[in-house]
């Protein structure tokens, strides 16, 4: 079994995922809010990323929301696929929606509390 590093672009945030789990269940082991998790199976399309570099192997996803070109692009859905490298992705639909207002909101509490210690 190996370990990848995988980074997040639209948040800047990184995990180590293994190679025999999904880049979903890496994403869930940040245990933060705002990581969206639908049917698992790749057949709802909440978990929709593109990646920008490093190789993956996924399995069958839906053609529905993932296409031919769209996969050929670097489209998968991160419920079916395992990394094969060091990688960096972009949530993109859905899952970008969540993770980036999850995010901000995070940010925001962390400023906020940092504000009243300094009171």
């Amino acid at each position: 079994m190996s370990h990848y590093e995988v980074h997040i672009d639209n948040t800047g945030e990184a995990y180590r995922c293994a190679d025999t789990r999904t880049l979903l269940e890496g994403m869930e082991a940040l245990a933060r809010r705002g990581i969206p998790v639908g049917c698992r199976g790749g057949g709802c399309g909440v978990c929709k990323v593109r990646i920008e570099t490093g190789t993956v192997r996924t399995e069958k996803m839906s053609r529905a929301h993932v296409s031919v070109a769209e996969q050929a692009a670097g489209y998968v859905l991160a419920c079916r696929a395992y990394p094969q490298s060091d990688l960096r992705l972009c949530a993109v639909e859905k899952m970008a929606r969540c993770i980036e207002r999850s995010h901000a909101r995070s940010f925001l509490d962390a400023a906020r509390a940092a504000q009243r210690t300094s009171s």
